[in-house]
């Protein structure tokens, strides 16, 4: 499969994709040696700059490495498969499992830094979710979620806000899932109203232990019904 000059759009993802085709079509197997970022960028009819950023690019795939004074090197020809995409593959139980981790530190965190605005913030999520539980199970399950993005934005730290954005695309479809399966919301009752209004009040009393075992108690019991369906 030969190269070819590029046409007009993000080139650094162009080059980075043809480059990619040729190491995983078996064009360059693992040892090979790169052309020089000279010839490389004549050939794919872009600047160096260009193919730099897209060997960085394969770099970063586990594709390439660079050793100095010799060159850039095919280490692999199956790309590694980045975070969104395991999460989206990995069972919803073990996602669960590290939901847990991140956001009972992030509770216990909450109860310490909480402003009067993340209460405000909390009290109207607690809110939303007891209305959520009269509208549809996606409605409910989104409602849930908002109280703990609450919860975990009172936190004030961006690494576990990141963290836990990156688990929600997942966890939203499981806990719908969960609750269609399992019938949780009969009669539209608020299920685990008892133990969010504890854990915001946890929160808003500065009680990082309550706050942290309140919602390790809700979680744990949600993991539970997930093993058993």
């Amino acid at each position: 499969m030969p190269l070819g000059a590029l046409r007009p759009s993000p080139l650094v993802e162009q080059a980075t994709q043809q480059l990619r085709d040729q190491i995983t079509g078996g064009d360059w197997p693992v040892g090979t040696k790169l052309p020089g970022e000279t010839t490389l960028a004549k050939t794919l009819g872009v600047g160096r700059s260009t193919v730099r950023e897209a060997l960085r690019a394969l770099a970063g795939a586990g594709l390439v490495q660079a050793r100095q004074g010799a060159g850039v090197f095919v280490i692999a020809v199956d790309p590694e498969e980045d975070w969104p995409t395991r999460l989206r593959q990995a069972a919803v139980t073990d996602v669960y499992e590290v939901r847990m981790l991140i956001e009972v530190e992030a509770a216990q965190l909450a109860a310490q830094r909480r402003t009067d605005e993340d209460l405000t913030a909390l009290d109207a999520a607690l809110a939303r979710r007891r209305e959520a539980a009269e509208g549809s199970n996606a409605d409910f399950v989104d409602g849930d979620i908002a109280l703990h993005a609450a919860v975990v934005a009172a936190a004030h730290n961006p690494v576990l806000t990141g963290l836990f954005a990156e688990f929600l695309p997942v966890l939203r479809q499981g806990l719908i899932d969960l609750v269609e399966l399992l019938q949780l919301r009969p009669g539209g009752q608020h299920h685990g109203d008892d133990g969010h209004a504890a854990l915001v009040a946890a929160i808003a009393e500065g009680d990082a232990a309550a706050a942290g075992s309140s919602l390790r108690r809700e979680l744990r019991q949600t993991l539970a019904q997930l093993h058993a369906a």
